[in-house]
C-alpha cells in the first residue's frame, strides 16, 4: 500500500485536517489489511487493493466537513479527544469508497482518478491469470464485496475511534440516516435512469439524496452531533450543508460534459454515456426545442461519438442550459453563506467553512 502524508502526530489538526485524515485512514486500514492477509492471504490482495483505492486521491472534503462542525459547534472545549474525533469522522472516507466502488460498477464506467475502476481492474487480472469463468463477472463480484467491505470498516473505525459510549450513541442518527440516504441516492439514480424521467425536480431530488446529504449535510451534522450542539446550530448546519452540498454535484455534473480528463480523472461526457439525468440535461432538454432531440438521443449511448459530445456541449451552452446551473450554483452558495452566519459557530469554523462552500462551487476536480 502507498504511504499516506503523514502529518507531525502533535502538528494541530486545523492546520492540516485532509493529511491528519490520511494518516488516521493508512493506519487503520495497515491493521485490518495485516489480519486480512493472516487470515485469507487470497483475500488479502484484494484488500490491499482497497486500501491503495482508499489511499489514492480524493479531497477528504467529508471529514473536513464533520472536522469544522465539530469545531465550529464547541467540540474543542467539551472536553473530547480530538484525535478520537478525527478517527471518527476519517471514517467518512470508508464510506465515500463504498460509495464509488459500487458505481463505478453500476455506471460500468472504466476510469476513476486516472486509473481503471476495481471492477475493471479486477476484470483484467482475471483475464492475465487464464482463470476459469467469465472477467466481467468476476470483476463485478469483486467489486461488490469490496464495497460492501468499505462499509463496514467505516463502521467499524467509527465505533472504534476511541469516543466515548455518549458521543457514539448522539452521533448515532446521523450516521444511519447518512448511510441509508446513500444508498437511496444511488438506488434513485438508477431507477431514473431506467424510468428515463426528465424532470427537473426528481434531477435535484436525486442530486440532494444521493450527494449532497451525505458530502455535506450529514458530515456537518455528524461533528455537530459529536459537540452537542443545540438543535438551532445543528439545524442551520443543515441547511449550509444541504445546499453547500447540491451546488457541489452541479458543478460536478458541468465538470462531467465540459471538465478536463487530466483534471477530473474521467472522461469527458462519461454522465452522457451512462444516461444520467442531470438537472444539467434536464434543463438543455426543456429550453431546447427541436434540439432536444439530439440530447435525448445522446443520453446513454454506448457509442457516444466526439462529433455528437461536442453536439450536446454547443446545445447546452446556446439554450442557456449552462448559465442556468452557473446562477444556480451561485444561488446556493449565497443561501448557504446565509444559513451559516445562523449557526453562530466558534472561529475559525466559521471562516473556514465559508471558504469551502466558494471552493465547492468553483472547484475544477
Amino acid at each position: 500500500m502507498q504511504q499516506a502524508l503523514r502529518p507531525h502526530p502533535e502538528a494541530p489538526i486545523d492546520d492540516a485536517v485532509a493529511a491528519h485524515v490520511e494518516r488516521a485512514l493508512t493506519d487503520y486500514l495497515v491493521t485490518r489489511h495485516a489480519d486480512m492477509a493472516e487470515a485469507a492471504p487470497s483475500f488479502g490482495t484484494a484488500v490491499a487493493s482497497l486500501a491503495g483505492f482508499v489511499l489514492g486521491g480524493g479531497k477528504r472534503l467529508r471529514p473536513t466537513f464533520a472536522w469544522w462542525g465539530w469545531r465550529g459547534a464547541g467540540g474543542a472545549g467539551a472536553g473530547v479527544d480530538a484525535r478520537a474525533v478525527l478517527r471518527g469522522v476519517s471514517a467518512l472516507e470508508l464510506i465515500q469508497a463504498c460509495a464509488l466502488v459500487h458505481d463505478d460498477l453500476m455506471d460500468a464506467s472504466a476510469m476513476r482518478r486516472g486509473k481503471p475502476t476495481v471492477h475493471m481492474d479486477f476484470a483484467a487480472r482475471h483475464r492475465e491469470a487464464g482463470w476459469l469463468g467469465e472477467p466481467d463477472r468476476f470483476g463485478a463480484a469483486t467489486a461488490i464485496l469490496l464495497g460492501d467491505l468499505a462499509l463496514a470498516w467505516a463502521d467499524d473505525m467509527f465505533a472504534t475511534s476511541g469516543l466515548d459510549a455518549g458521543r457514539l450513541a448522539a452521533a448515532l442518527p446521523p450516521w444511519q440516516a447518512m448511510r441509508a440516504e446513500m444508498l437511496a441516492g444511488q438506488y434513485l439514480d438508477v431507477l431514473t435512469q431506467a424510468r428515463g424521467d426528465e424532470s427537473e425536480a426528481t434531477a435535484l431530488s436525486v442530486a440532494r439524496m444521493k450527494t449532497a446529504a451525505y458530502t455535506v449535510e450529514r458530515p456537518l451534522h455528524l461533528g455537530a452531533a459529536l459537540a452537542g450542539a443545540p438543535a438551532p446550530t445543528v439545524a442551520a448546519l443543515r441547511a449550509f450543508g444541504a445546499d453547500i452540498g447540491l451546488a457541489f454535484q452541479l458543478r460536478d455534473d458541468l465538470l462531467g460534459m465540459y471538465g478536463d480528463t487530466e483534471v477530473t480523472g474521467k472522461p469527458a461526457g462519461d454522465d452522457l454515456r451512462e444516461g444520467k439525468r442531470t438537472l444539467l440535461m434536464a434543463l438543455g432538454m426543456a429550453m431546447a426545442g427541436d434540439r432536444a432531440a439530439v440530447l435525448r438521443a445522446a443520453l446513454g449511448a454506448d457509442d457516444l461519438s466526439p462529433t455528437t459530445l461536442a453536439d450536446v456541449r454547443g446545445i447546452l451552452v446556446e439554450v442557456g442550459a449552462v448559465a442556468e446551473v452557473e446562477r444556480r450554483i451561485d444561488a446556493l452558495t449565497a443561501t448557504a453563506l446565509a444559513a451559516l452566519d445562523r449557526a453562530d459557530l466558534a472561529g475559525p469554523a466559521d471562516r473556514v467553512l465559508a471558504e469551502l462552500a466558494v471552493a465547492a462551487g468553483r472547484r475544477t476536480s
